[in-house]
């Protein structure tokens, strides 16, 4: 869930500049494997990144779901709007007043070494990922007691209290493995799966070359596209920059970019008519959050000062290029229309505001220099994320015309990741990826000691709200204290949402047929997407 940042990109003229020259892509070990494919036989996708993680339990980069996507099933998809439809599963309900809860799978998914997919894989992953407390999943799962398999296509979920999150979390964000492998392995968290893959999806990974391209070959059986997927063999080739990818892609050498394009560069691929952008809606949204544990930022009428001091427009106007919208400064992105809060308004950007709440605050300019006392403040942010490096010079100075000092700190991306985990910043900014089920996200990302709760907030009321919407079982009830907490969490500025971005994914004109889901993670590189594409 955390966020994936894409590459860093050039300024626009460069991006021009370099684009319009004539320019070879990396060395290709076998340029009938790598390539552009020349025929349906293939499809080429550029990444930016090796795959770290084989497993798709722990698996936490962009390049590690896509690939793994395509080789182990999830319980369920996802509609443009969010909304959960099937995959593995045919249908799931609760009972026991959501004390229990049952997915009923289908029964023509099967391993690629023959074996059938069944609920024990189901019931030894979710086991799996308890006990070890597997990454995010873990933490979203935390009502679950025990699971009983009924039959090879059924399974019923044993909770600790109601929880109507459980069924969509378990659904949609836990990857099924095959029992018959992982079981063999002991911790299963410290498994690499490295070799010898098994897959129940449209794909199974068959060559590895590190730095160079990863190979896929078809699963004839694939039960979600009528006979079979239609491309025999799908290569992830991996390039050192973006720019570099939308070079391969314009000569042919790739056909498919999978990482969303900063908006510099798919401006200066809008007109080129061989290649087709296709609009994807983010899940997730970019923000600040302040660090309440520390001075001053414990203070609401600082963080409101802080919020006050942002331009909103120019942000998304100057470093997304138009490529974003305003979530009116709500957790409950227009993304997601169902959950929407009408009455959400976006922080306005109100510099002489942000003073007066300071100087009612105590806050004094004992210098003279135009800039309160105690309020020089750090802010984090990954520097190869072209979007935030840039909208993060502009929150700077827009905060210094409300009298307050913001020291940028760029950071390398391992070490961003290990400040921000361990809360050591006074101000984070960032995006996350996908936020999709406010109730189970609002939960890991602002309840006390939650998961994801990098702001450190602790609000007795919110996760009371919070609680009161996962205790419901479906989102007519969950909506109305979901939209309250949403409003809290604006009303005190536990996170300061900027926009949601518009993504732009770039693929070959000769490709057609994709199924765009959102998300950048999910887009047209999806398991579905890439096992129907279809050229010609």
């Amino acid at each position: 869930m955390r966020t994936f940042r894409r590459a860093l990109a050039v300024a626009a003229g460069a991006l021009s500049i370099g684009l319009a020259a004539t320019a070879c892509s990396p060395g290709n070990p076998d340029s009938q494997a790598g390539g552009g494919s020349g025929s349906a036989d293939r499809i080429t996708i550029g990444t930016t990144a090796d795959v770290l993680n084989y497993n798709p339990l722990v698996g936490n980069s962009r390049t590690d779901t896509w690939v793994t996507n395509l080789m182990y099933p999830r319980m369920m998809s996802m509609g443009m709007d969010g909304v959960r439809s099937p995959y593995l599963a045919s249908k799931w309900e609760y009972t026991d007043g959501g004390r229990k809860a049952k997915f009923t799978l289908r029964d023509d998914f099967t391993w690629s070494d023959g074996e059938k997919v069944t609920a024990d894989d189901v019931a030894f992953t979710i086991d799996a990922v308890a006990k070890e407390k597997i990454g995010v999943v873990a933490g979203l799962i935390s009502s679950y007691q025990k699971s009983t398999v009924i039959s090879p296509t059924e399974i019923e979920f044993q909770l600790s209290q109601p929880d109507g999150t459980f069924l969509e979390n378990v659904g949609f964000w836990m990857p099924v493995v095959p029992e018959h492998v992982f079981s063999k392995v002991g911790s299963v968290q410290k498994f690499a799966n490295d070799k010898d893959w098994v897959s129940a999806g449209p794909y199974k990974l068959t060559t590895v070359e590190r730095g160079q391209r990863y190979v896929l070959e078809r699963m004839e059986n694939f039960p979600l596209i009528e006979g079979g997927p239609k491309t025999k063999e799908v290569v992830f080739r991996v390039f050192p920059d973006v720019n570099t990818e939308a070079l391969a892609l314009r000569n042919g050498d790739v056909d498919l970019i999978a990482n969303a394009l900063p908006p510099p560069l798919a401006k200066t691929l809008e007109g080129d008519s061989k290649l087709k952008l296709v609009k994807v809606p983010s899940l997730g949204w970019a923000h600040m959050q302040y660090n309440t544990a520390r001075e001053p930022l414990d203070k609401l009428e600082v963080r409101q000062a802080l919020a006050a001091a942002v331009d909103y427009e120019a942000i998304r106007r100057v470093a997304l290029q138009g490529k974003a919208v305003s979530s009116n400064s709500s957790v409950l992105t227009p993304t997601l229309k169902q959950w929407q809060d009408p009455s959400a308004k976006e922080y306005a950007h109100d510099p002489a505001k942000a003073k007066s709440l300071l100087t009612g605050a105590g806050f004094k300019d004992g210098n003279g220099d135009g800039l309160f006392d105690g309020l020089s403040l750090r802010m984090i942010y990954d520097q190869a994320d072209p979007n935030i490096s840039k909208w993060a010079q502009l929150v700077r100075d827009s905060s210094k015309a409300a009298g307050i000092e913001i020291k940028l700190e760029g950071l390398e991306r391992n070490t961003y990741v290990e400040k921000y985990t361990a809360r050591d910043y006074d101000i984070y900014a960032g995006s996350w990826a996908i936020m999709e089920n406010p109730p189970a996200n609002l939960a890991l990302a602002f309840k006390c000691k939650g998961f994801i709760n990098y702001a450190n907030a602790c609000d007795p009321e919110l996760d009371a709200l919070i609680d009161q919407a996962r205790g419901q079982l479906d989102q007519a009830g969950q909506k109305g204290p979901i939209q309250q907490a949403a409003r809290m969490i604006t009303d005190k500025v536990y996170d300061n949402v900027l926009y949601v971005e518009e993504f732009t994914i770039a693929h070959s004109a000769e490709w057609s047929n994709f199924l765009v889901q959102p998300s950048e993670l999910l887009s047209i590189v999806n398991p579905v997407s890439v096992a129907q594409a279809t050229k010609g």
